[in-house]
């Protein structure tokens, strides 16, 4: 037989995730020798056997590669060094050799979830159990290198039975960090009330505490109580998703008295028997990642106790996600029926992660407290999806998600270290090396102190974690957001370049280099819909249509801007909203004469009109915004959604796109539908061609509609419809003078499933390919990503500017930034 060396290489999330064990069984099946370790560049394997040997070797891994690993390539090349082994062996990483490599958070495995209910095993009702295909990772994470003494689980020495299974290489525990057992790990406890043994105690004695716990809380649940419960990345609120007195208590508490709460349960047949459960969405419920994923209720639950309809008001959807640790799993199992597990929170607040803390700041909310005494290093919620188009959505990137990287396209692999600073609102950051980004977990708002708090202080751990160092940086253009701040701080005190990128701009690119488009690629027609944005001629963006590079863009259509009454209060009061767009299809008297009896001439009574109206008069603090997500906001209030005061962002426009009529708008069946106007925009305005998308026509027919009676989800439909329809026209206008076959669609309001699928249906059916998110948000959740490609597309570009001047002696006037009123700045350089 004829042996050969080959070195393979493997790239992609390796490391960390129990990838060398795996290849030290695959080639022992393959009776095959050689060894496997880390490098800087993910995990490499020498072989010294046969030629068919290796190919079924190599077969095997890609089939059969751990749960948690992403394999980017596999790169296979013969060797000459003539290396011989005698058998196949797990060699260690060098010091310094290795990149760091921090995997996200991952819901038990079925091999563990067994062993956690099977009374024979030695982890029975462990609520810790975990191997290398699951359990916590980024949220335990305190230093590098990824070892339990760079972990919180440093406080838990290992005994000699899980000692002996990290070590075997055979063992699916060898090398898990966080493994660990009822006689030397964490332990569940009631402060107060339930503490159990203290020091070290033998495994009958913790099970009978953890029994003794898990029995005394699902007592108080079915009691109506509301429990703290600590989990991985912060304490949720729970309680029983059948008592209604429960969840209003819960919403009372909390003062969250609007927005959905997620649900937990362990069966798939008790969440269908509340949803619409399809495969594609089980898939993704039964994932590593456990996401919450948003669902279609079904109005008849079959068999099943009645959910509090305070769960979700006003909306079409329920959050469900599995149970993703032991814990979660024996509560559920033993539970029975679906629970609200809410973040543990006051609102508006981040998740609280300390023990100490919950008690303090959640004692008010909770009648109980289950925690735990492994502490949590890094705080992360739950992520979201909703499936959309064919494909899950993630909505909210955190656990399960972040911090996985990102393969960036073609181009992308000579950009130096950058670091995007994200939005202000649903906060991330973003680093860019070597072709990949690495998303941060969802941060949140950075107007709330703590979680503004929380964001430095990941901004810091990340870097440290990857060690990473900028030496570019890129922020959004708003001056006054928090993270622009930070970012031009950092610019200043370590003399970097800063890249100001424009919101909507960041938005289509995020789409882009998701989608694969090259660095390189042709230009692509982007829609960006959303509440707002600093544009290029400093006034506020929000319906944009976009030609776009990586580098730059023009601004070839937009939404007309409308005034927004009161600045930032008109995100907050739909009302004012409402009240400018009327004003701008008439003059209020108008208004007052013809649909002086309707309900939004009730509200317009018992508020300040006069002045309001003053104030738009004379432009005092009613900046025009060409916001899609005011002009859904305006459209709720009409219709009777929330027109006074919204309890947190996007509310009343999601509500207005529960009340449609989802199929009708989606294939474009519906009769009656407002008619926009695409014109071309007074070059008066602001001196610029182009056209903008009015919507002033559709209010005549729209109060009309109300004044008649026609009901509300009639409405909402007709102007879901009137929209799609307007904006199709639109990409069909510009195609008639631009050359682009790509349309992106992003922003905050193309999470809006109908609008989302009817855009993405109706340009399909005119040949367009329609690129969107599925890894990151679209909404601001994704604009660090999109900030970082953009600066490393300038980058590369001014390089290659450099190159080709220094070669000729003559310069070409201009730049291949043909594009027109960018409006972004590069700054230190």
């Amino acid at each position: 037989m004829l042996f050969e060396n080959q070195e393979i290489r493997v790239k992609g999330t390796v490391q960390g995730v129990g990838f060398r064990p795996t290849v030290f069984r695959l080639a022992h099946e393959c009776q095959i020798n050689g060894e496997v370790f880390n490098d800087a560049e993910g995990v490499v394997i020498n072989l010294a056997g046969s030629s068919a040997q290796i190919e079924a070797f190599v077969a095997k891994l890609r089939l059969n590669a751990p749960p948690l690993s992403k394999i980017d390539g596999i790169e296979c090349r013969p060797t000459d060094k003539g290396r011989h082994y005698s058998d196949f062996r797990i060699t260690e990483s060098s010091k310094g050799q290795t990149s760091t490599e921090v995997t996200a958070d991952a819901a038990t495995c079925s091999a563990c979830a067994d062993e956690v209910m099977n009374p024979s095993e030695r982890r029975y009702l462990y609520p810790f159990t975990n191997c290398t295909h699951c359990g916590p990772r980024l949220s335990i994470i305190q230093d590098i290198p990824y070892d339990r003494a760079g972990t919180t689980m440093r406080a838990f020495p290992m005994c000699k039975a899980c000692a002996s299974e990290y070590e075997n290489p055979l063992d699916r525990r060898f090398h898990a960090q966080p493994v660990a057992c009822h006689e030397c790990g964490p332990r569940i406890f009631i402060p107060g009330e339930c503490e159990g043994p203290t020091g070290p105690a033998k495994a009958a004695a913790m099970r009978a505490h953890t029994e003794a716990v898990l029995v005394r809380t699902v007592r108080a649940l079915h009691a109506g109580d509301i429990v703290a419960i600590k989990g991985i990345g912060g304490f949720h609120l729970c309680c029983d998703a059948s008592n209604h007195e429960a969840v209003r208590n819960l919403r009372r508490r909390k003062q969250r008295y609007a927005k959905p709460f997620a649900l937990m349960c362990h069966e798939r047949e008790r969440i269908s028997a509340y949803c619409q459960l399809g495969s594609e969405e089980w898939k993704v419920l039964s994932s590593p990642a456990a996401p919450i994923v948003l669902l279609d209720i079904r109005r008849d639950p079959i068999n099943m106790p009645i959910l509090s309809p305070d769960i979700a008001p006003g909306s079409n959807l329920l959050g469900f996600m599995l149970p993703y640790t032991p814990l979660h799993a024996l509560l559920c199992q033993r539970f029975g029926g679906p629970l609200v597990m809410t973040s543990g929170n006051v609102s508006g607040e981040p998740q609280i992660i300390d023990n100490e803390e919950a008690l303090l700041r959640l004692g008010h909310i909770a009648d109980m407290f289950v925690c735990h005494d492994r502490d949590i290093a890094n705080r992360i919620d739950d992520s979201v999806v909703r499936y959309m188009a064919g494909k899950p959505r993630v909505m909210r990137r955190a656990r399960g998600y972040a911090p996985r990287s990102i393969q960036l396209p073609g181009g992308f692999d000579k950009a130096p270290p950058i670091l995007a600073y994200g939005a202000e609102l649903k906060a991330t950051f973003c680093m860019l090396r070597k072709g990949s980004a690495l998303v941060s977990q969802h941060q949140g708002d950075l107007e709330d102190l703590r979680t503004c708090e929380d964001y430095e202080k990941n901004l810091s751990l990340y870097q440290e974690l990857f060690e990473f160092t900028p030496t570019q940086l890129a922020t959004d253009m708003h001056p006054d957001y928090l993270s622009s701040k930070r970012g031009q701080c950092d610019a200043d005190q370590g003399q970097l370049p800063l890249h100001q990128i424009q919101h909507h701009h960041a938005h289509i690119a995020s789409a882009m280099a998701e989608g694969g488009l090259s660095i390189d690629h042709p230009p692509v027609l982007g829609i960006a819909l959303d509440g707002l944005g600093f544009g290029a001629d400093n006034t506020l963006w929000g319906g944009e249509v976009l030609l776009a590079t990586y580098e730059g863009f023009e601004r070839l259509a937009s939404l007309k801007p409308v005034p927004m009454p009161g600045g930032a209060m008109a995100a907050r009061q739909p009302w004012r909203n409402a009240l400018a767009h009327v004003l701008a299809a008439m003059s209020y008297g108008d208004f007052v004469d013809r649909f002086g009896e309707i309900p939004l001439a009730t509200v317009f009574a018992d508020k300040p009109i006069g002045t309001v109206m003053a104030m738009m008069a004379r432009g005092l603090n009613c900046p025009p915004a060409s916001s899609a997500g005011r002009l859904f906001d305006a459209v709720a209030a009409a219709v009777g959604v929330y027109p006074d005061l919204i309890q947190f962002e996007g509310q009343a426009a999601i509500e207005l796109e529960m009340l449609a009529d989802v199929d009708a708008v989606i294939w474009g069946t519906v009769t009656g539908a407002y008619q926009f106007t695409v014109r071309q925009k007074d070059l008066a305005a602001d001196g610029l061609p182009g056209l903008e998308v009015d919507a002033a026509t559709i209010w005549l027919p729209l109060l009309e509609d109300i004044r008649t009676g026609v009901s509300a989800a009639t409405i909402a439909t007709r102007f879901h419809a009137g929209l799609v329809a307007a904006l199709v026209t639109t990409v069909e206008r510009l195609r008639a003078d631009h050359t682009f076959g790509d349309v992106i669609l992003s922003g905050g309001c193309l999470q809006n499933r109908i609008l989302f699928e009817a855009l993405n249906l109706q340009l399909s059916n005119r040949q367009f390919r329609c690129i969107s998110h599925a890894e990151v948000p679209a909404n601001d959740g994704g604009i660090a990503l999109g900030q970082a490609v953009i600066a490393a597309a300038r980058i590369a570009k001014d390089t290659k500017d450099i190159k080709r001047n220094s070669a000729s002696s003559t310069v070409r006037k201009g730049s291949d930034h043909v594009f027109r009123n960018t409006g972004e700045n590069n700054q230190h350089q």
